[in-house]
């Protein structure tokens, strides 16, 4: 796969160019200092990936992502983190803070091989844990939001609500899908139309035909049926 590096820092783009080379399958066919020089550079060598600092000397990462057509993947490297939202609205693929750590950088060449096999199945998909954060838009407003805080799903047709904080969005996914991407050791599919995460259950009660009531930090009572109860039970026990 191939990769061109763009950073204005000569020594940054070293230090990535060799974390990469402990990856046989990416090679670095470029380096660019800015955005000029990696408009002109892409056009001509068509890589699969593009590693891009944000703020550099003339246009910013971020402008050049808005000029580039095709567009290739897109991975955001950068010391500050409040381009985040910025970088996911322009469909970056990832985004890395400096010093970019091998294990992350990892976690991204999975997603970027993953995304590139499109018969990869959906069981292989990476699994979300507790400290990923993800991005989240609905309408103009956006969130990038680690799944910690996130308390609930909800399903709503074709669509799910995100609880978090005194926010609610809702997203164009399906619970399944949702399902499959979270850690069974922080989330649990409560019902048909619920995903609660567990470090959030402030209380839990017994219902109506050996069901559950299970009641959140942030208010919301998830009514929990007999058979799921028993999972519940189950994986919370000593």
């Amino acid at each position: 796969m191939k990769a061109i590096i763009v950073d204005d820092e000569r020594l940054a783009r070293q230090e990535l160019k060799t974390l990469l080379a402990e990856h046989k399958d990416i090679e670095v066919i470029a380096e660019c200092a800015n955005a000029a020089e990696a408009k002109e550079k892409i056009g001509l060598l068509k890589p699969d990936v593009v590693f891009l600092d944000i703020q550099m000397p003339g246009k910013t990462g971020l402008e050049l992502a808005q000029e580039l057509s095709p567009v290739p993947e897109l991975v955001f490297i950068t010391a500050h983190d409040e381009f985040a939202l910025r970088a996911f609205e322009v469909n970056a693929l990832d985004y890395l803070l400096k010093p970019v750590q091998p294990d992350r950088l990892a976690e991204t060449l999975k997603k970027l091989f993953l995304r590139e096999d499109d018969a990869a199945p959906e069981d292989f998909r990476t699994v979300l844990t507790d400290e990923d954060q993800v991005f989240l838009k609905d309408g103009e407003r956006c969130w990038f939001v680690k799944l910690s805080n996130v308390r609930l799903f909800e399903s709503e047709g074709n669509y799910v609500r995100v609880f978090f904080e005194g926010n609610k969005p809702l997203i164009l996914r399906s619970l399944n899908n949702l399902e499959q991407r979270l850690s069974p050791n922080s989330f649990f599919r409560a019902s048909r139309k619920h995903i609660v995460n567990l470090r959030w259950i402030e209380n839990i009660e017994p219902w109506f035909n050996g069901g559950l009531m299970v009641k959140l930090k942030g208010g919301e009572q998830i009514e929990i049926s007999r058979r799921q109860s028993v999972k519940l039970k189950d994986m919370m026990s000593l």
